[in-house]
Order: C-alpha cells, then sequence, then structure tokens
C-alpha cells in the first residue's frame, strides 16, 4: 500500500518546485534577452557590411535599388 504524504511534505514539494520554476524562468528570460542581443549586433554588423560594399562599388543609390529590384 502507498504511503500516504503530510500535508507539510506536500507543501514543502510545492514550495520547491515553485522555487525551481522561477529560477529556470529568470534564467530563460536572461537567454532570450542575450539571444536578442546577439541577434541585434549581427544585424548591425551585416548592415555594416552591406554599407561597405556599397561605397565601395561606386554605384549610385537608384543603381543599387534597380539591382536589389526594390
Amino acid at each position: 500500500m502507498a504511503r500516504v504524504r503530510s500535508i507539510s511534505s506536500i507543501e514543502t514539494e510545492i514550495e520547491k518546485v515553485e522555487a525551481d520554476l522561477t529560477k529556470a524562468q529568470q534564467k530563460c528570460d536572461a537567454l532570450s534577452a542575450k539571444l536578442l542581443k546577439l541577434q541585434k549586433q549581427k544585424h548591425e554588423y551585416e548592415a555594416k557590411q552591406i554599407l561597405d560594399a556599397f561605397h565601395k562599388s561606386g554605384k549610385s543609390l537608384q543603381e543599387l535599388m534597380i539591382f536589389l529590384d526594390v
């Protein structure tokens, strides 16, 4: 027959699981913020590469827009 748990042991375990869940959510939030920061850095780097290539090309903005078909 299964052992009957006391209400205090169940409440203690609930508190522990809630604390673990809070900790995991904080870690998830931190990782999400880091991911967004890294994605922004990548986007800025790519934008700079495009701008540098545009400047080196000697093409006009109109020529670039036609090339990009925009």
